[in-house]
């Protein structure tokens, strides 16, 4: 692959929703560059931007991939983005580097969730973006219908640069409206044809529309229009260029990437009027010596910087970061700095990505995307910058993970390579997190989705040999007492020799006002209890709450004032004060109205407003208590709500069932509350059984 500059380099994110065809649509593009010498499919297995064994397996892309091209003296580095909910974050990292994204819409059942989510994520990273109506040689294709749906769901901002020519429901040419010419497909190429005379009025309305919408972004472009009431190809061109850059016009093109039709269309479209780096607004960074915030423009002869954006784990090559030069050029021989770890690093080989494959090169320019391995202190959302000039880029903004399970490893004696895998992937992945519950002993995997928390447990198995269990999470459940008692704990052994003996009282009673889980108080005197053995209680005691009465969770909010007992001068140790203590205890919690409490979630939810009446509904029938509901910008609904923590187990996948996965949540820990009695029962009937078969 030859050097290209700046302007000649159009970083594209392929996005949309699941199934559109979007691996299928970089296939062509790299067989019609002449980078691949046919079409892999999806179904096989054998495309160049899905080579991981979990994609091939299961029919989906599940991690970004770099497919980068040449084309007509421009480089287009493709950036195929998994489109399935539970991999959004490889939709939050590539929309990061891109320029500009092309969204998939299908020709049949037309724009979905995933066109819905692609087109929020353009917005908030302010990119410009292409329809691309794909799969228009399916039967019962209609792009007309889908231009309509397009332009319903977005806005008059959508303007088709094509019409679709169907035949007797067949897809056999188009009309580019840029131009106004039409194409009839022959074999593997096209002819030019008279636009039919059924499409003439729908394709004159169309470029009326266009120039239109093309003479609102500029000026000089209006006025000549009014003058006129005609703009040349030049004019459009320029407008294009314009719009698709701050979002004021968005492209919708016509094709069908397995058949490979007006593909090569769409990539003549990305080289004419999508903005490269250099074309785009400078990106903002921290001046790390000077401590303020600066615009970093996509220069290459600025001093050199970049952003990680993507880390491949590999347990044979090692780690591989993949990144785009925000500034300045790259070369194998410089020494970097990365400013989040602040650690010098030494690149060594450049390569440029394509799939799984590597390819080495001496040197990458300011908006170009390359990788480099075995960077020791680098991690995903880093800087790379020249050690004079220290800069530093926002993190990458990741999005929370929203279902748990408990890991562990399947085989004893292999935790360490379970959990040393897992991290690695974390490192891949940074979606998802492997953390210590603080409530429980499990160790907890946090992901997107159940298929997410599913797939990286089949990295972990095919990539680090390694086997790992997953189940629910233990719910922290807690247990207190309502009343205040008084209770004796005697311990009394004989064996031959010393025995052991400890006496103590104990006033048992609740803290009601949440200052403290646990307050223990000496209130002995005239040396009931000798002053050597009262920490023994106190020990016993701590000890004793970490098993309650009703179901072996752990005691809280209880307050244990040592006030009386008796001992031995020649049997009493600490050991039997420590005994005496834990008897006291068992007691005293029986006798002191013992009850359940279980943790409450604050969770805040944000669908769109025809949903709201089920997620209200679903969450009265989770015992959920609503405290609130907020309007936000574009339709959309916060409801706020207090949760039992029980009720909310694989919530996110109930959510996206009941709001076609328009809806999302997040949730914290709030509080402890007493636990109704038909749960508490359960619960304890449930500890007993698994008590029984520990036993």
């Amino acid at each position: 692959m030859k050097s290209y500059q700046t302007k000649q380099i159009r970083n594209i994110a392929i996005v949309g929703h699941s199934g559109e065809g979007k691996t299928t649509l970089t296939e062509a593009m790299l067989y019609n560059a002449k980078a691949i010498d046919r079409m892999g499919k999806v179904e096989n297995g054998t495309t160049v931007s899905d080579y991981d064994p979990e994609e091939a397996k299961r029919q989906i892309s599940i991690s970004a991939s770099i497919a980068p091209l040449e084309w007509k003296d421009h480089k287009i580095n493709v950036i195929d983005v998994p489109g399935y909910f539970d991999f959004v974050g490889e939709m939050a990292a590539s929309m990061r580097v891109a320029d500009a994204a092309v969204i998939l819409v299908h020709g049949v059942s037309g724009p979905a969730v995933g066109t819905e989510k692609a087109w929020q994520y353009c917005k908030k990273y302010n990119l410009g973006r292409i329809f691309f109506v794909n799969n228009m040689d399916r039967e019962h294709a209609n792009f007309q219908k889908a231009i309509d749906s397009l332009q319903e769901i977005f806005g008059n901002s959508v303007i088709a640069l094509q019409e679709a020519i169907m035949e007797n429901d067949k897809f056999v040419g188009y009309i580019d409206i840029l131009n106004m010419k039409a194409y009839r497909f022959e074999g593997k190429g096209v002819s030019e044809i008279e636009i039919p005379a059924n499409y003439e009025d729908s394709a004159e309305t169309l470029r009326e529309q266009l120039m239109e919408s093309v003479a609102s972004t500029d000026e000089e472009l209006m006025e000549k229009y009014f003058e006129t009431m005609e703009l040349s190809r030049e004019d459009l061109l320029r407008g294009l260029h314009i719009g698709l850059q701050d979002g004021s016009v968005v492209p919708v093109l016509c094709g069908a990437a397995a058949s490979n039709l007006c593909v090569d269309k769409l990539m003549d479209c990305i080289n004419e009027f999508v903005p490269s780096s250099a074309d785009r607004p400078a990106a903002k960074c921290l001046d790390v010596k000077a401590g303020e915030t600066i615009d970093c423009a996509c220069d290459s002869s600025a001093p050199f910087s970049a952003l990680v954006f993507k880390t491949v784990a590999d347990p044979f090559v090692g780690k591989l970061s993949l990144f785009k030069v925000m500034s300045g050029v790259l070369r194998s021989d410089m020494t970097i700095y990365n400013t989040n770890a602040e650690k010098s690093e030494k690149p060594g080989n450049l390569y440029v990505m394509c799939g799984k494959n590597q390819t080495t090169v001496n040197e990458l320019v300011a908006g170009d995307i390359g990788a480099m391995a075995k960077l020791q202190y680098t991690m995903t959302g880093n800087t790379l910058c020249d050690p004079s000039k220290p800069v530093k880029f926002d993190d990458i903004e990741f999005p929370k993970p929203c279902i748990s399970l408990a890991v562990s490893a399947a085989k004893q004696g292999e935790e360490d390579k379970v959990f040393g895998g897992l991290s690695r992937l974390s490192e891949e992945d940074p979606s998802f997190k492997v953390v210590k519950s603080e409530t429980s002993n499990d160790t907890l995997i946090c992901g997107q989705g159940e298929l997410h928390i599913e797939i990286i447990i089949g990295k972990l198995k095919n990539k680090f040999g390694a086997s790992a269990v997953l189940k629910d999470p233990v719910i922290p459940y807690r247990e207190t007492i309502k009343k205040k008692v008084n209770a004796q704990g005697r311990h009394k052994k004989q064996t031959g020799g010393h025995g052991q003996f400890g006496d103590c009282w104990i006033e048992f009673s609740p803290i009601t006002d949440g200052s403290a889980d646990f307050l223990f108080e000496d209130r002995v005197v005239g040396g009931a209890v000798p002053r050597n053995f009262i920490p023994a209680v106190e020990k016993g005691l701590r000890e004793a709450i970490q098993k309650g009465v009703l179901a072996g969770f752990p005691v809280v909010n209880l307050k244990c004032a040592l006030y009386d007992g008796s001992y031995h001068p020649v049997d009493s140790n600490e050991m039997a004060f420590k005994t005496a203590a834990s008897l006291a205890f068992k007691k005293g919690m029986s006798e002191a109205n013992p009850v359940l409490l279980e943790p409450i979630y604050h969770v805040e939810i944000i669908v769109p407003g025809d949903y709201m009446g089920d997620v209200i509904g679903d969450m009265n029938r989770r015992r959920g208590r609503i405290m609130g509901m907020d309007p936000l910008e574009d339709g959309l609904q916060k409801i706020i709500a207090e949760v039992p923590e029980s009720e909310m187990f694989k919530y996110a996948t109930d959510l996206r069932s009941m709001t076609q996965a328009r809806g999302s949540f997040d949730m914290w820990f709030e509080r402890y509350e007493e636990a109704p009695a038909n749960v508490a029962q359960k619960v304890i009937e449930q500890a007993k059984k698994d008590a029984e078969n520990d036993d």
